[in-house]
């Protein structure tokens, strides 16, 4: 402790208690004022609060001033400025085009609930804190913008609309060529909708109470990805790739391309490309007329019916043109300034079916073969012909089964078929196709005679004596087919042969030397011979004529046995045929007899008549 000059200790200490005491009043002043001032500050507070079922002054909706009122008020009174204004347009401007919608255009109704429910919030609060919020906002106001419903796909469809209507997009950076002269054609920015702002800008104005001022929608720019200076490089080789002409070389072939060709075999750079390349019709075009000089398509081995067998014609590669490195390597050429020869690409293109896959199916022999008869009128002859060939060539891979419909397809007109004698219903008619069971008939008894499982056959309806009986074999497309399935082991390959009056069918494969034994049931009648019975009103009653004689049903049966080369029974099946009988066709007279002309001597008596020209009797009595 320091003591000023000339003041004692007692003095110094008396001072300091005196300032001590000064300071602590004033701190308890201080102290008191303070907390009467926060008092008031909450009593004020307290009393302009008001109360929490109104909404606080100063507060206005979409510009509408609902202070002071209760919320159902609110909400009342802005549901009716709405109905007045939602039907009146708002009009809308995106670049130099002018829209007008009504809030109905996407289902838009504002929800004043929401919004005077914000509106409360912001004025509201407990005791003191509420009128804290409500002073400020009675000097300072806020504006609580409306929120609305509205339909979403209906908004994107409108801002699609206006899209399409103000949208003008960038145009990218492109070479193109005057004459022989490329030149590049600068990129043009753009300037389109941008829809999230927009959408939000729209939906703003129609759930807005105000109608004013029209509402610009927001564009953006488009700007363009490829430039000129993006396109310096290209352009440099197209000016390169028609400066000068280009030579392919096939061999000793030798190709020119003038300058205008090459330009024709370009694809230049546009649409937001930027690569040059050969390409476009005009290389298409060229590269498919030199396709025809120089491809080779590959040949299949093919099995070739020799004398006493059958022989595996071998297979033969393909040359073909490699068409995009040829074009490649034409690009690459025609931008150098110098060695601008181009050696034409082929490339070999193997068969799909090689001399040694034909060697490895085991078509190496005679399985079995059939031979039919046939005749008719030349139209049934013809589609013979024509179904013989639908069939023909036909591989069979083992273990899987022949469908006589599923090889030939439907058998139509367009296939050459023409109308011929067909049995319908049970009767002899002239129908699209006639003949096509001959071959059907063949097909069925070469697996027959092969030994193979027939899966599904069906006889005709009427019998047909120039068939093996009870080995006749008829198809309707698509119901009714003719199956059998290839158990060899092997493929087996089925070729018809059509002569003048013959038709043979042979499956060639490996031969399985198999043992046919086939037992005959005799044809029986199975009842009388059905009969169509007409009237003919030209014919007298008691006259009948038969048209057409018939013929009773009939049945028959075979049964095939097929052992094997050990004379192991393989199979044992029977097929049963009906036939219905052809109908008799009989006429009936049903015209009345005349009556006979009646003369005097067929009611007078013999002595009354007069004769020899006599005069008669006198009257008797």
């Amino acid at each position: 402790m320091r003591l000023e000059a000339g003041v004692s200790q007692s003095t110094y200490y008396s001072q300091r208690r005196r300032r001590q005491a000064r300071v602590r009043r004033i701190k308890r002043i201080s102290l008191a004022a303070v907390f009467l001032l926060v008092l008031f500050g909450i009593a004020f507070t307290i009393v302009y609060a008001g109360s929490p079922k109104t909404i606080a002054s100063g507060i206005t909706v979409d510009g509408v001033d609902v202070g002071g009122l209760s919320a159902a008020a609110a909400v009342q009174a802005l549901d009716q400025r709405s109905q007045a204004v939602l039907g009146t347009q708002v009009v809308l401007t995106a670049g130099h085009r002018t829209f007008k919608l009504r809030a109905r255009k996407i289902d838009l109704q504002p929800d004043w609930a929401k919004a005077v429910a914000v509106a409360q919030g912001d004025g509201d609060g407990f005791g003191p804190i509420r009128g804290i919020r409500r002073l400020k906002l009675r000097f300072f106001g806020t504006d609580v913008a409306a929120a609305a419903t509205y339909s979403q796909a209906k908004l994107n469809r409108l801002l699609g609309a206006i899209a399409r209507k103000v949208d003008k997009p960038h145009q990218e950076a492109a070479v193109v060529l005057h004459g022989l002269h490329p030149a590049i054609v600068p990129a043009v920015p753009g300037a389109i909708l941008d829809r999230d702002a927009a959408g939000a800008a729209i939906v703003a104005a129609l759930a807005s109470l105000s109608r004013g001022t029209p509402v610009a929608l927001p564009l953006k720019v488009d700007a363009p990805k490829v430039t000129a200076a993006t396109l310096a490089p290209a352009l440099a080789k197209a000016r390169a790739a028609v400066s000068a002409p280009v030579v392919l070389t096939l061999g000793p072939t030798h190709y020119k391309l003038p300058r205008w060709r090459i330009a024709g075999l370009l694809e230049l750079p546009s649409a937001g490309k930027t690569e040059l390349r050969v390409g476009g019709p005009g290389a298409d075009a060229y590269f498919k007329r030199l396709q025809k000089v120089i491809d080779q398509p590959p040949r299949d081995a093919q099995f070739a019916v020799v004398s006493g067998g059958i022989r595996v014609q071998p297979s033969k590669d393909g040359h073909v043109l490699d068409v995009p490195k040829t074009a490649a390597a034409l690009l690459a050429a025609s931008t150098r300034r110098l060695n601008r020869v181009v050696p034409v690409t082929v490339s070999t293109q193997a068969p799909k079916r090689t001399t040694a896959d034909a060697q490895a199916m085991g078509i190496n022999g005679i399985v079995s073969s059939y031979t039919t008869l046939y005749g008719g009128v030349p139209n049934r002859i013809h589609n013979v012909e024509v179904v013989s060939h639908l069939v023909d060539n036909t591989l069979i891979a083992p273990g899987k089964e022949f469908s006589f419909n599923a090889t030939t397809g439907e058998r139509n007109a367009a296939k050459g078929l023409l109308e011929a004698p067909v049995i319908i219903n049970g009767e002899l008619e002239n129908g699209l196709g006639g003949g096509t069971c001959q071959v059907s008939t063949t097909v069925f008894n070469a697996a027959y005679e092969a030994g193979l499982p027939i899966t599904a056959r069906t006889n005709h309806a009427l019998y047909i004596s120039h068939y093996p009986q009870g080995r006749d074999a008829t198809v309707n497309y698509p119901d009714v087919d003719l199956k059998f399935v290839n158990d060899t082991g092997h493929w087996l390959l089925l070729r018809t042969f059509v002569s003048t009056g013959s038709l043979t069918v042979n499956l060639y494969g490996t031969p399985q030397h198999r043992r046919v034994e086939s037992f005959t049931a005799p044809l029986v009648t199975t009842g009388p011979v059905p009969t169509v019975t007409t009237k003919d009103p030209n014919l007298l009653k008691g006259t009948k004529i038969v048209d057409e004689a018939g013929t009773a049903p009939t049945s028959t049966s075979v049964e095939r046995k097929v052992y094997n080369a050990d004379g192991k029974l393989l199979y044992d099946n029977t097929w049963y045929s009906s036939y219905v009988g052809e109908k008799e066709k009989v006429r009936v007279g049903t015209k009345p007899k005349p009556k006979p002309k009646i003369k005097p001597s067929d009611y007078l008596p013999a002595t009354l008549a007069p004769t020899d020209g006599a005069p008669a009797a006198g009257p008797i009595g």
